[in-house]
């Protein structure tokens, strides 16, 4: 098209973004990719790339593959470190794929986040509501007053965590996205989790006598059965644990984690990645914004899907357009350790 705009800043109402494209791969929330089936990751096309192939052919660096082994041998945590955009997230997804375990889950970390957050939630005020109303419709004689009542486990819900170390023959992949960005005491709070691999849910102790086995649903959104109010694992799963590095972690924590510090992608890295998103035409249109990001100045901080949104916005600009197809550029991979 010759106009590549759909927002045009005219204030005349049109039609235009009926000309929208299709998104970019690694923003396409609509397709669940080619293979996903019962226990797939709906996420992972979005992740990996859509042509997969090449992200499978594509082989990381030998530390990366030596760290991921050692935690899954040792069955310890592992903690990854790196700048923005290193593919830190991206790893806990490519070890799921490769080996079948599932749908990764995601606890992401803010700072508000604490370790009830990952382990369980329970509704305790839409309990009490519920028997308040079974006392108001009891003395209203209403015609459900002599329903049963519902069981505890209708308002418990397992978190990432909580999930991840629920009984099973497989390990389950665990990110716990940016953990540096947490409140200070979440990494000591974790310790005895990591160590023990189980958990306690009091609410569900306390009615052991009456309920000794509980169904409860997951961060799957599907049932699992706890007994006498206890999930302990019996395989421990892979967690990856994320870090900008922006602060330092307790020598506990650090002693029970494998640790791995990604480096940015390099040229080969770089190229395989953009090929997987964008496919090789890319590769050959954007070989100039793929220069200047290997390019680039020491210790400045580009993430790689910087680099992929330029390449893919650039793609529908007219190439008569230079002046705009660089102002994007820069717009787009403005470094993010700079100040405006």
């Amino acid at each position: 098209m010759n106009d590549w705009r759909i927002y045009r800043g005219a204030g005349l109402p049109h039609d235009g973004v009926r000309r929208l494209p299709p998104p970019p791969p690694w923003r396409d929330f609509a397709s669940a990719g080619p293979d996903t089936g019962a226990g797939a990751d709906p996420s992972a096309a979005r992740r990996l790339g859509v042509l997969r192939r090449l992200v499978e052919n594509h082989h990381p660096r030998p530390e990366e593959v030596e760290a991921v082994n050692a935690a899954l041998y040792l069955r310890r945590p592992l903690l990854v470190t790196g700048t923005p955009g290193t593919g830190k997230s991206t790893l806990a997804h490519a070890v799921a794929h490769e080996l079948g375990l599932g749908r990764v889950l995601r606890w992401p970390v803010v700072s508000r986040t604490t370790l009830g957050d990952g382990l369980y939630r329970y509704d305790a005020i839409a309990r009490l509501q519920d028997v308040q109303l079974e006392r108001a419709a009891a003395a209203d004689h209403a015609p459900d007053a002599g329903r049963e009542r519902r069981s505890i486990g209708a308002y418990v819900r397992l978190g990432p965590l909580g999930t991840a170390l629920l009984p099973g023959s497989q390990p389950r992949v665990l990110l716990v996205d940016e953990l540096d960005k947490g409140d200070l005491d979440l990494p000591n709070d974790l310790l005895n989790v990591l160590e023990e691999g189980e958990f306690l849910l009091p609410e569900l102790e306390r009615v052991a006598d009456l309920e000794p086995e509980v169904e409860v649903l997951t961060d799957d959104g599907e049932r699992a059965v706890i007994r006498h109010g206890r999930v302990r694992c019996t395989t421990f799963p892979l967690i990856v644990l994320t870090s900008n590095g922006e602060r330092d972690f307790p020598a506990a924590l650090l002693r029970r984690c494998i640790q791995l510090e990604l480096e940015p992608p390099g040229e080969e890295q770089l190229t395989a990645m953009v090929r997987a998103h964008l496919g090789d035409d890319a590769v050959t249109d954007g070989d100039e914004l793929i220069q200047r990001f290997l390019d680039r100045e020491p210790g400045e901080v580009i993430a790689a899907d910087q680099l992929l949104n330029a390449l893919f916005l650039t793609q529908h600009a007219p190439r008569t357009e230079r002046v705009t197809r660089d102002r994007l550029a820069d717009m787009l991979m403005r470094p993010l350790d700079r100040p405006r």
